[in-house]
């Protein structure tokens, strides 16, 4: 066992399917010699050479057109782009080409790439560092949509994402890249996608998150002081998302608070809120409720606090559901 942060359990990862199958390669700017922008490509270059952990020109459309060819091809890449908002340039690609290839071949084409790429508000970055994207993805037939929030779900999903043979979009929360340390095995080992994790059982509510807001959810549980029976679900793969999990939590409970990062109109809670009523209404004892940012362009330092939903602003929520 090894303790470590989320960008550690990154590095794990890489370093374990880079020397498990000489087809995996990763490539980003700044990747190599630098270890890339958070270091979770630090020391990759050295260990197994340019070749395989490749420095590319400042070109996220390129980055990620040169990955679905190799992927194509054979090879199996790993992309990473600096900050989420930068991939918005690179959409037609993944939207057009990566997500299709299987359905556009009749199966004998897949495209096993991983698009690496750090998201969310709160480090009090520039503009279009700060993006959750994650509801776009998931509206891609062909698309995998994952989000970790802790140290062994990152290595896990990670190594199932390498291994996987369709397109992944791979979202790391950077804000808290450092923020927790875990004990996770040396040896490989396999988070599914398409599994959520029951964190903590409870019988009054459900409370679902994903990434960085699953830690500000685990701060708000603990201010409530267990006058509520939480159950709290981390969903970890957007798309496909584990909708058996969470239908059941709700069947149980009978009410549910969801919260993001991401703007509220289209975010992926209105997703989750539609397959809630299609599949628990009837034993809903109130409205689902959802916790977001607000629908406007993440802003800039100064008001980041008042943008990101925080702990108290989910104690509301939860207040507003057990009281209706």
């Amino acid at each position: 066992m090894v303790v470590a942060t989320i960008v550690q359990a990154v590095t794990m990862g890489l370093r374990q399917e880079l020397a498990r199958d000489k087809s995996v390669i990763v490539l980003g700017e700044d990747v190599g010699l630098n270890g890339g922008v958070f270091r979770a490509t630090d020391g990759l270059q050295k260990e197994f050479g340019p070749e395989r952990v490749i420095d590319t020109p400042l070109a996220e459309l390129g980055i990620v057109g040169a990955s679905i060819g190799l992927a194509v091809n054979g090879m199996r890449p790993v992309a990473e782009i600096q900050f989420s908002g930068f991939v918005y340039s690179s959409f037609d690609q993944l939207l057009s080409h990566a997500a299709r290839i299987r359905m556009r071949s009749r199966g004998r084409f897949t495209c096993p790439l991983v698009l690496r790429a750090p998201y969310g508000a709160g480090i009090r970055a520039l503009e279009l560092h700060c993006e959750s994207g994650e509801s776009i993805f998931s509206h891609v037939p062909g698309l995998k949509m994952v989000v970790p929030s802790n140290p062994y779900d990152t290595k896990g999903l990670l190594a199932s994402a390498i291994r996987d043979p369709d397109p992944v979009i791979f979202y790391e929360p950077m804000r808290i890249y450092r923020a927790i340390k875990q004990d996770i095995p040396d040896e490989e080992f396999f988070v599914p996608i398409g599994e959520a994790n029951v964190l903590q059982e409870g019988d009054d509510l459900t409370l679902i998150a994903w990434g960085a807001m699953v830690k500000t959810c685990q701060d708000a549980i603990e201010k409530l002081n267990n006058k509520y029976s939480v159950e709290l679900i981390d969903l970890r793969t957007i798309n496909p998302y584990d909708a058996e999990t969470v239908s059941n939590s709700v069947k149980k409970t009978g009410r549910c608070v969801i919260t993001h990062e991401a703007i509220r109109t289209c975010g992926f809670a209105a997703e989750l809120i539609a397959s809630i009523n299609e599949k628990a209404l009837l034993n809903l004892e109130a409205p689902v409720v959802r916790v977001t940012s607000p629908d406007v362009p993440i802003p800039l330092a100064k008001l980041e606090g008042y943008f990101l939903p925080d702990s108290n602003r989910i104690l509301k929520g939860i207040e507003k559901v057990m009281s209706f």
